[in-house]
């Protein structure tokens, strides 16, 4: 079944549905490994359950969602990686999402997705399709994958027909003036945007910080560079977004995800509303006992980690003990 986790603090978008548990793409930096062996490829959720979530029936982590919240597929594990082809366990959800009409984001490095019965569908699809991609350099750490243009080939295949978004996540700075002369290749793709977030190390690597479990390089740096990244997407026709939960201001959105103006209904309740745009910060409309249990477990440390700190030195006001950041449910 869709679930959500700790995104849901920060996140418009935070239910998240994955096919498949594990990954061949085996990305040097996959965030997943860190929790999960991913060479141990499973079947994770299917058509049925997915249908049972349109259907409206939620689970303990969703309960608060009573609306047609717009699904993240593949947060979790590449929906159209090579087992794929042999499962096809995604082709079977695809077709669920073109019948029902329900909303989603999903993201690959895969260019199976702009193939054959694959791409028929997702023509048909209420969705906007996103492709993690950055340079060609980066295809050293991404050997499972499609390669960096075949990716954004199988961007402009799609783009003809539904809204595409570049994911560069991770960011490597070391790399900002190859991915800067990536940007126009995607304009000329038809992407509508890019989404920026940069690596997080377990180890201390070169111009890092500490930041609780993770070393970052310091929002000053990113910051810096985003703006250039900025400057240099809105040159070429594209809309900015930022991943990266400190700076996440300097986004044309806050939902980085890049479903502005489709229509779709969003959790808004969440802390990026909450810091930068109190007047579109709104809950849902769920006021049922017990449907807030994923809050409950939200403590102001939480929400405070969360949010990396960074809001503080800015100056903006946190939310404190007390004042509700969340409200899904009566209490």
């Amino acid at each position: 079944m869709p679930n959500a986790g700790s995104q849901v603090s920060i996140c418009d978008i935070p239910v998240r549905f994955d096919t498949y548990e594990g990954c061949s793409h085996n990305c040097s930096y996959c965030f997943v490994k860190r929790k999960y062996d991913i060479k141990d490829i499973k079947v994770g959720e299917t058509a049925k359950t997915l249908q049972s979530f349109i259907e409206g029936k939620r689970n303990s982590s969703t309960k608060w969602c009573d609306f047609n919240i717009p699904l993240h597929w593949g947060g979790m594990s590449d929906p159209f990686q090579p087992v794929e082809r042999q499962k096809k366990i995604s082709l079977e959800c695809l077709k669920v999402f073109e019948k029902t009409q329900y909303p989603f984001v999903v993201s690959t490095k895969n260019k199976l997705i702009s193939e054959g019965e694959y791409l028929e569908l997702v023509k048909r699809c209420n969705c906007v399709v996103q492709f993690s991609a950055a340079c060609e350099e980066y295809d050293q750490f991404e050997a499972g994958a499609s390669s960096f243009r075949e990716r954004v080939e199988a961007a402009s295949i799609i783009s003809k027909h539904k809204r595409v978004v570049i994911r560069v996540q991770p960011y490597f700075p070391k790399f900002k003036e190859s991915i800067k002369r990536s940007v126009p290749i995607f304009a000329k793709a038809g992407v509508y945007g890019c989404v920026f977030e940069s690596i997080k190390y377990q180890y201390k690597a070169e111009g890092t910080i500490k930041l609780r479990g993770d070393f970052v390089y310091p929002s000053e740096d990113l910051e810096r560079d985003f703006k250039e990244l900025r400057k240099i997407c809105h040159d070429n026709g594209l809309r900015f977004y930022c991943g990266e939960n400190r700076l996440r201001g300097m986004g044309d959105s806050l939902c980085c995800c890049g479903i502005e103006g489709l229509g779709w209904e969003r959790n808004t309740a969440n802390l990026n509303h909450y810091l930068f745009d109190r007047g579109g910060k709104n809950h849902t409309s769920n006021e049922k006992e017990g449907f807030g249990l994923l809050f409950q477990s939200l403590t102001p440390r939480h929400i405070v980690e969360g949010f990396e700190h960074n809001d503080l030195r800015r100056g903006l006001p946190m939310p404190m003990q007390g004042q509700g950041v969340f409200k899904p449910t009566a209490a």
